[in-house]
Order: structure tokens, then sequence, then C-alpha cells
């Protein structure tokens, strides 16, 4: 049998078995952009380690946890000659992490999707954007040591990481998770995070490649980030032999009275070449978001300075910056010209329905190598929240290339419907 469906079926047959399996809240936090919001549908939320005195008692009180998911997603190509492609895949995560004993804990995590092939195109219609182009997927995702002492935590192995450039940019079956050493200390509100990444997998990596190795000798980086009313993030990468980055965010969530909130963010993203790899940029930002009864109008921009004969890096997942949508990023745009982009949506919760509209439009200026770009993206979507543990949201997505006159490899219309299970 194939390795992944095995794999999947295996995370099916646990599911009636975990129902009643302990789940976990966070306190809900606006986001800082239509990606993001994207990527927040169906996560996983860690949940608590329970301590133990006893070393067997690390397995007896070790938890089972993850997610199942099916999906839908196809893609209706405008330029001329090329095949529209469609997939159904059904996957997940399945992991088992041991209780805290002295300050040591272990988990382990698999990540599985495999296609439904009466329900999935073949060859060239073939999306594959869930299960690879083999259409299946399987890999150890999380395996780790962890230890913990007061406020400071180590964690070494394969992980999960959600940083400003390494995030799990969880937006379809497979998320990234990263090979990495990690230190982690907490102390009044602070969070300071530094560590080594040598390696990561998920869909940004491509599916059909497992684990990617990152620059020539890792990224060595660190941060310090602050969130309450006002909020800050810190950042440096580098990203050995191809960029130094840094990068800075910073604003406020001001609830103007119960039922009104006012989030207002700026954001700076400097890349500074290495060993003429071609990644360098100077990125702006800022973003700003009034919500009131539910009711969400934000508005997003970013401005990439000309690097001659340079292009800007969002890093490892989906980035960072305000604009980033489904599909679209500056990163598209950005080689050897200045670029800019500005999203406005409109966002809105009822109940357990959550829906969300947004218009992107991204452009750049022509120069002696290159002509003008206009990439316009529109996101469509929505999430219905059944109960704490099931969900269903579905996407769509319409991208256009304004600023040409035949339809080009920016022109299409993207669909994906999705129901996620969390254990």
């Amino acid at each position: 049998m194939n390795k992944s469906l095995l794999i999947t079926l295996v995370l099916i047959g646990y599911m009636p078995y975990l129902v009643f399996a302990e789940d976990s809240t966070v306190q809900r936090k606006r986001l800082h952009s239509v990606q993001k919001a994207v990527d927040s549908v169906g996560k996983v939320e860690t949940k608590k380690v329970s301590v133990v005195e006893n070393f067997k008692h690390m397995f007896q009180d070790g938890k089972v946890s993850g997610r199942f998911r099916v999906a839908y997603g196809s893609y209706n190509y405008k330029e001329r000659a090329v095949d529209d492609t469609y997939a159904t895949a059904i996957g997940g995560i399945l992991k088992y992490e041991l209780a805290e004993y002295n300050g040591f804990n272990v988990g382990v995590a698999m990540y599985a999707s495999h296609d439904i092939g009466a329900l999935t195109g073949k060859d060239q219609k073939l999306n594959s954007d869930f299960s690879s182009s083999k259409g299946s997927y399987s890999e150890v995702g999380e395996a780790y040591i962890n230890y913990k002492y007061k406020d400071l935590n180590l964690r070494v192995g394969r992980q999960v990481l959600d940083t400003p450039l390494a995030d799990s940019d969880d937006l379809r079956i497979i998320q990234n998770s990263f090979n990495a050493a990690v230190a982690t200390y907490m102390y009044d509100g602070f969070t300071l995070m530094a560590g080594n990444i040598q390696s990561w997998q998920g869909f940004d990596a491509g599916l059909d490649d497992e684990w990617v190795n990152i620059g020539d000798h890792g990224v060595n980086f660190g941060g310090i980030t602050y969130g309450d009313m006002w909020e800050f993030n810190i950042w440096y990468y580098n990203i050995t032999n191809n960029t130094n980055a840094f990068y800075v965010d910073g604003g406020i969530e001001y609830p103007i009275n119960d039922d009104m909130l006012l989030h207002v963010m700026l954001q700076y993203l400097n890349e500074s070449e290495l060993d003429n790899s071609g990644y360098a940029a100077d990125i702006y930002g800022a973003s700003i978001e009034f919500v009131i009864n539910g009711l969400g109008l934000n508005f997003g921009y970013n401005k990439s300075d000309r690097k001659k004969d340079k292009h800007s890096f969002s890093g490892m997942g989906g980035g960072a910056l305000f604009t980033n949508m489904d599909t679209m990023i500056l990163d598209e745009i950005t080689q050897d010209r200045e670029a800019d982009a500005y999203v406005a949506g409109i966002s809105y919760e009822y109940g357990n329905l959550n829906f969300l509209y947004a218009y992107g439009d991204f452009n750049a200026k022509s120069n002696a190598q290159s002509d003008k770009a206009e990439i316009v993206e529109q996101d469509i979507s929505f999430e219905y929240k059944v109960n704490d543990e099931f969900l269903i949201a579905a996407i769509y997505v319409l991208s256009e290339d304004k600023a040409s006159a035949t339809k080009t490899g920016y022109d299409f219309n993207r669909a994906q419907v999705l129901m996620n299970y969390n254990f």
C-alpha cells in the first residue's frame, strides 16, 4: 500500500478515539495580512504538556493531537494553451508528545496527504498544491527533544516555527516545519528567541523535494517580541552566503470601547546581499484596521526601493509583509525595479461565520530591462466553525495581469474548499 495513503488511513482510524481529547484555546489577535488570515484557518494549537514526577508517567500522560483535512483545489488558467488543474486530497497531522519529566520531553508528528484519484486531474491537469506531483506526500514533520527550565525553553530537531521570515504558512494541507535548534526565553510580556535552522519542508519548500537545505550553512537568527496593547518585533537573520536580513515592526491594538478596536502597525525590512546572491532590499510598510461589532475595515501598504539587478526575499514561508495575499506577494515584481502594493479589505464575523474580501494591487515601474508590471488579486473567503474542533472554509482567488495585452501566468482563478477537524 502507498505509504502516504497508509498514514492517512491511520489518521482517520484514530479520530473516533480522539473526539474528547483536550482542546486548547488562545486569545484571538488581529492578523497582519490576508495571507495570515488564510493561514490561521484550522491551525492546530499547541497543547499544554503535563508535568510528571516519574519517568514511566512520561508515556502514561503523553498526549495525541493533530488534525484531519479534506480539501479540493483548482486553478482556471486564462493563458493560452495552459491546462486547468484540480485535485482533491485527504491528509493531516498525527502528533504524539510525551509528558515533561525533569524539564525534558519529546514530540513526534507525521504529516501526510494523499490525492483522491477519481477527483484529481491527471498529468498536466494535476494540481500539486496538496500532495506533490506524485499525488502523495508523507514526512516526519516534527521530531524534537525539548527542555524547559522556568522561563527558558530549548528545542532541538524538526519543529514548527512562526517568525517573520521563517513560518509555517499553513495554507493547504502540508504546513512548513524546520530542522532547527532554538532557544526561547519569556519575561514580563517579552519573548526572546535565537537559533539555527538547517533545512525545511512543506508547501513553500516544494512537496517534491521533501527536506530542503537553507543557505550554505543554514540560517542563524534571533529576535525580540512584545505583545500587549503595544506590540513590536525586532528580528535578524543571517542566511549564510545569501543575505543578512533585519526586520522590525511595531504598533498598537487599541480598544476604543467594548465594541470598537483600532489596530495600527508599521514595518521595515532591510536585506543586504552576501556573495553575489542577488538578494537585497529595502521595504517599508503600514497597516491600519478598524473593527466595530465584528465588522473590520483594513488597509495595508508596502513599498520596495529599487536595487539594481537585485531581488527581495520574503523568507521561508508566507513572509511578514502586510500586503501578502493568498497567492501574490511583492517579491514577484521587485527584480531590479521599484515596486509597491496596497491591499484593502473588509471582514465580518457573525456567530460562527467569518467572511473576508480583499483587493490587492501590485505595481512595479518600468526600466531599461523590464516593462511596467501591475498584478491585481482579489480574495474572497468564508469560514464556518461548526464547533471547537470542526470547521469548513472556502476561498476564491481572482488574479489578473493588468499590464499585459495578452494573458500570462498571472491570469487565473483559484478555488479551494477545505474541511478541517482538530483533535
